[in-house]
């Protein structure tokens, strides 16, 4: 079977290896479309946390079961969607159901092999059935459930205002999923075509360009009290840094950008408004199921967030195109069929 590995940043090689065999608790799955993340971008550029070379990459992942090897849970040609987050179901954080910053965490296309590659042999407990959804819908369940995971242990509600920094694909993500809440949202970045995108295709409130009087108009349009919940999306040290700036009096700052290195906030600033600064990391089986529902409601704005896919055995010729901003990718999509 065919896969593809960065050897190294910057290099991608097309292989071919044998098939897997799946072991006890184990199903076989087919891979129909992988969606690129920033994961995988960090990673071919060289800036990912948390990585070693040489990785497959992949962790948004459209599957189909082709050998359930005796499973009571999946049959043969059942839709799925793997949680790639590989938790030990032991550490205080499993057990305490935050399976997502388990304290062994084994990210797919991360800490291990990700589903750039035909077929993959998996435990069937971190598989999720989807058969209302399109292999594109799938596709997207993960970063949707990330967004979902950040909203959710916000607690955003109707009553807010909130700021999302950076129209990506986790970022309009948030704008969705919180528009979904009764929020009313602000969208931050510096590009205006991708504010463009998050008002006419996610319905934002309000869009704002970055830059030095973005907390004046934030102020002007809140009235003074600024965002009771401001998310970065970006991981960007010079935006993370930036965003208790833009919170009200007792707000809540979300991290879900990551950056390498260490990021520094002005003590007296940040203890003034009783700042709370909470890191969201993955997501968990609750927010798979909930994103799998919005997608079967068509809650979301799948077929426009989508905006660039390729044939497996041509993605590395067109990854170096899908990262260059003048591009407009939004989700791009790697395609099996």
């Amino acid at each position: 079977m065919k896969y593809i590995i960065c050897e190294s940043p910057g290099n991608f090689l097309l292989k071919e290896k044998l098939k897997p065999v799946p072991g006890k608790g184990e199903v076989l799955i087919d891979i129909k479309r992988i969606g690129i993340c920033g994961t995988d971008i960090h990673a071919y550029g060289g800036n990912q946390a948390y990585f070693s070379y040489p990785r497959i990459l992949g962790h948004e992942l459209a599957a189909e079961i082709v050998d359930s090897n005796g499973s009571i849970l999946f049959k043969n040609h059942d839709k799925v969607v793997p949680i790639p987050y590989l938790h030990c179901g032991k550490c205080i954080a499993c057990i305490k159901g935050k399976t997502n910053c388990c304290k062994q965490m084994k990210v797919m296309g991360v800490h291990v092999d990700g589903g750039m590659q035909e077929t993959l042999s998996v435990s069937e407990d971190i598989l999720v059935p989807t058969p209302h959804l399109s292999y594109e819908e799938m596709a997207i369940v993960e970063p949707l459930a990330i967004a979902a995971h950040a909203v959710r242990i916000a607690e955003v509600s109707r009553e807010q205002t909130i700021l999302v920094m950076g129209c990506g694909p986790i970022g309009l993500a948030l704008m969705a999923l919180a528009k979904l809440r009764g929020a009313e949202v602000i969208a931050l970045d510096i590009n205006q075509k991708r504010l463009a995108f998050a008002k006419n295709e996610i319905g934002v409130d309000k869009t704002i360009i970055a830059g030095a009087d973005s907390v004046d108009e934030i102020a002007d349009y809140t009235s003074g009290d600024l965002c009771q919940t401001v998310f970065d999306a970006t991981g960007s040290k010079m935006a993370l840094e930036s965003g208790p700036q833009y919170l009200s009096h007792g707000g809540r700052f979300i991290m879900v950008g990551l950056s390498k290195g260490d990021l520094i906030f002005n003590h007296p600033a940040i203890h003034a408004k009783e700042t709370t600064i909470m890191c969201s990391r993955n997501a968990t089986r609750e927010d798979f199921d909930y994103v799998i529902d919005v997608l079967a409601h068509k809650k979301f704005p799948a077929s426009s967030y989508i905006t660039h896919q390729e044939k497996f055995q041509d993605m590395i010729g067109m990854f170096k195109e899908w990262i260059h901003p003048d591009n407009e990718v939004i989700k791009a999509m790697v395609s099996f069929i």
